[in-house]
């Protein structure tokens, strides 16, 4: 692991992909796992499944979203590969899919921690970016 340059944030480089140019396909499977990034009850529903496997009633409790509303979360995270489900009894267990995830989302918590740092410094700034 490297670390961010400003602020000593882990960044990870265990996979030296050449980001230079992706295919067509490539850039549309991964604008798709992208877009689980663009809710904050996904982002929420991730962040609670990375501190370990529970139920979709405990993550319902836990981000404080109904149980039916989690549960379609659930279904689009499954759905992109980010979430996987196993069932105990009566009960269906979810987790990450893998580390993959957890850092994905880590990476973004620390770019958008050092995007608040870098504003904070620069009065009247805002952490959005400018709709052009």
């Amino acid at each position: 692991m490297t670390r961010c340059s400003c602020y000593g944030w882990p960044v990870s480089r265990e996979h030296d992909l050449d980001l230079r140019y992706l295919d067509g396909d490539t850039a549309r499977i991964v604008a798709e796992t992208m877009q689980a990034l663009s809710t904050p009850s996904r982002v929420r529903i991730l962040s609670r499944l990375g501190a370990g496997a529970c139920s979709v009633s405990e993550l319902a409790r836990e981000v404080a979203m109904e149980q039916s509303a989690v549960s379609q979360q659930l279904r689009v995270l499954r759905h992109l590969g980010l979430v996987v489900g196993e069932r105990r009894g009566k009960s269906v267990i979810y987790a990450l899919h893998d580390d993959h995830v957890g850092i994905l989302l880590a990476e973004a918590v620390a770019h958008t921690e050092h995007l608040r740092g870098s504003r904070r410094r620069s009065p009247g700034s805002d952490l959005r970016p400018a709709l052009a």
